[in-house]
C-alpha cells in the first residue's frame, strides 16, 4: 500500500533544501574568506618581507618572507587533529563557529601589526603569531566543512555541492590577486609597499560578522551514523585502522597542492623577484588562473555525479599534471610578455580544477563518519604542511641555489608523479545508490 500524502512533505522537502542551501554557503562562503585570509599572503609576500624581514639582498628578505608563509602550513596539522577530533566528537556546526574566531584574530594581528621600523623585532614575531593562529583554525576548518557537505548532501549530488567549496576557495585566490592588479597599478610603489598590501587583510576582517552569522545558524544535526560511543577517541581509531588510507591521501593531494601554490599563488613573487618582469604582470596571471578555478569545479562536480566510478577523472587530471608541469615552466621561463605565462599557468589550473573536487570526495567517501571530519582534516593539513607549506621556500631557495628559474620544476614534476602512483593504489569505495 503506498504512502498516504499527509500535506505536510512539500514543507519538509523545502525545510530540507534551506538547511542544504545553508549547509553549502556556511561550507563554502565562510571557507573562502578564510581561504582568503590565509592565502592573501603569498600574494604580497615581497612587500610583507619588505615590511617585516628587512635585508640587503631582496631574494633574501622575499625567503624570510615565504619562510613565514610555511609557519601558518604547520600549524595546521595540529589544527586539524584538534579540531577535527571536535568535530567528530562533538559536531561539525560548533567546530566552524571555532575556527571562524580564530582566523578574524589572526587575520587582525597581520593586518595591524606596525612595521620592524616602527616597533623592531616584536613586528615579526607578531607577524608570526598571527599566521601560526590562521593555520591552526584553517587546519581545522577545511577537512570538517568538506565533511558537512558531504553527510549533508544526496549521496547523487555529493560531486555538485562539494565542488562550491572550491569554487570559493577559487574565488578567494581570484579576489587577493584582483586586489594585488588594482593596489599596485593604482598606488606609488612606495604606497603600495607601505600600506597598500594591507587592505586585502582588512577585507579580511568581514570573516568575523559574516561568517558567524551563518554558521550560528545553521541546524546542529550529528552526523550520520554516529554515536557518542563511537566518536569518543576519533584520532586514535584514526591512526589504529585507517592509517594507510590518511598516507595515500595525503600524497594524492599533494599533486593538488604543489601545483597550485607554485604556479598560481607563488607567481607574483616568481614574476618580479626571479623573472625581473613587473609586479602586475604576475598577479594579472594569478587573476587569470584563478577565474579557472572558479568556473570550472562546478561542472567537473556534476561531471562527477554522473560517473559510475570516480576514480578515472582523478587518474587523468594527476597524470596530466605530472607530464605537463616540466614544459609549462619551460615555457614560463622564455617568455618575454605575459601571453605564454597565462597559457601555460591556465593549463595547470584547468587540470587543478578537474581533478580537486573528485580527488577530495574519494577521500572522505572511504572514511567512516565517525573519523570523517579527522581523517579529511588530518590528511589535508599533512599534505600542505608538508609540501605545501615548503614550496615557496623551497623553490625560492633552489632558485637562489643553482641560478636556474627551472629548478622550480625539478621539485614538482616528480612530486606530482608521487601523487598519481598514490592515487593508483588509493581504493575506491563502491558508490553509494
Amino acid at each position: 500500500m503506498p504512502p498516504v500524502a499527509t500535506g505536510d512533505e512539500p514543507d519538509s522537502n523545502q525545510e530540507d533544501r534551506r538547511e542544504l542551501l545553508k549547509a553549502v554557503v556556511a561550507a563554502s562562503l565562510v571557507t573562502g574568506f578564510e581561504m582568503f585570509d590565509f592565502t592573501v599572503y603569498g600574494f604580497f609576500a615581497a612587500m610583507i618581507g619588505e615590511q617585516f624581514f628587512p635585508a640587503r639582498d631582496p631574494l633574501t628578505s622575499l625567503l624570510l618572507a615565504v619562510g613565514t608563509f610555511g609557519v601558518g602550513f604547520f600549524m595546521r596539522p595540529l589544527g586539524a587533529m584538534m579540531i577535527g577530533a571536535y568535530a567528530d566528537r562533538v559536531g561539525r556546526r560548533a567546530a566552524m563557529v571555532r575556527t571562524t574566531w580564530m582566523m578574524a584574530a589572526g587575520t587582525t594581528a597581520l593586518g595591524l601589526c606596525p612595521p620592524f621600523a616602527t616597533i623592531g623585532v616584536a613586528a615579526p614575531l607578531i607577524v608570526v603569531a598571527g599566521r601560526s593562529l590562521q593555520g591552526f583554525a584553517l587546519g581545522g576548518d577545511l577537512g570538517v566543512a568538506a565533511s558537512f557537505v558531504m553527510e549533508t548532501a544526496p549521496a547523487a549530488r555529493r560531486g555538485y555541492l562539494l565542488s562550491w567549496q572550491f569554487t570559493s576557495q577559487g574565488a578567494a585566490a581570484l579576489v587577493g590577486a584582483s586586489l594585488g592588479v588594482l593596489l599596485s597599478h593604482t598606488l606609488s610603489p612606495a604606497a603600495f609597499t607601505a600600506w597598500g598590501w594591507r587592505v586585502p587583510f582588512l577585507i579580511g576582517l568581514l570573516i568575523a560578522p559574516v561568517g558567524l552569522y551563518v554558521r550560528l545558524r545553521l541546524r546542529e544535526d550529528p552526523p550520520r551514523g554516529a554515536t557518542a560511543e563511537n566518536t569518543r577517541m576519533p584520532l586514535a581509531e584514526l591512526f589504529r585502522t585507517h592509517g594507510t588510507a590518511v598516507i595515500l591521501a595525503t600524497l594524492m593531494l599533494m599533486g593538488q597542492t604543489l601545483p597550485v601554490y607554485t604556479t598560481v599563488y607563488y607567481m607574483p613573487s616568481y614574476v618580479t623577484r626571479v623573472m625581473h618582469m613587473p609586479a602586475i604582470t604576475g598577479y594579472l596571471v594569478s587573476a587569470c588562473s584563478t577565474v579557472l578555478l572558479v568556473g570550472i569545479p562546478p561542472f567537473a562536480g556534476r561531471l562527477t555525479d554522473r560517473l559510475r566510478r570516480r576514480k578515472p577523472l582523478a587518474l587523468i587530471s594527476s597524470a596530466g599534471m605530472a607530464l605537463l608541469v616540466y614544459p609549462v615552466f619551460l615555457l614560463i621561463t622564455h617568455a618575454k610578455s605575459a601571453l605564454p605565462i597565462l597559457c601555460g599557468v591556465g593549463l595547470i589550473s584547468v587540470l587543478l580544477a578537474l581533478g580537486a573536487g573528485v580527488t577530495t570526495l574519494l577521500v572522505l567517501e572511504a572514511l567512516p563518519v565517525k573519523v570523517r571530519a579527522s581523517g579529511m582534516a588530518v590528511s589535508h593539513a599533512l599534505n600542505v604542511a608538508v609540501f605545501g607549506g615548503t614550496a615557496q621556500f623551497i623553490v625560492t631557495g633552489l632558485i637562489k641555489w643553482t641560478g636556474d628559474p627551472m629548478s622550480a620544476a625539478w621539485y614538482v614534476a616528480p612530486a606530482c608523479a608521487v601523487s598519481f602512483c598514490a592515487l593508483m593504489l588509493f581504493r575506491e569505495r563502491p558508490r553509494e545508490p
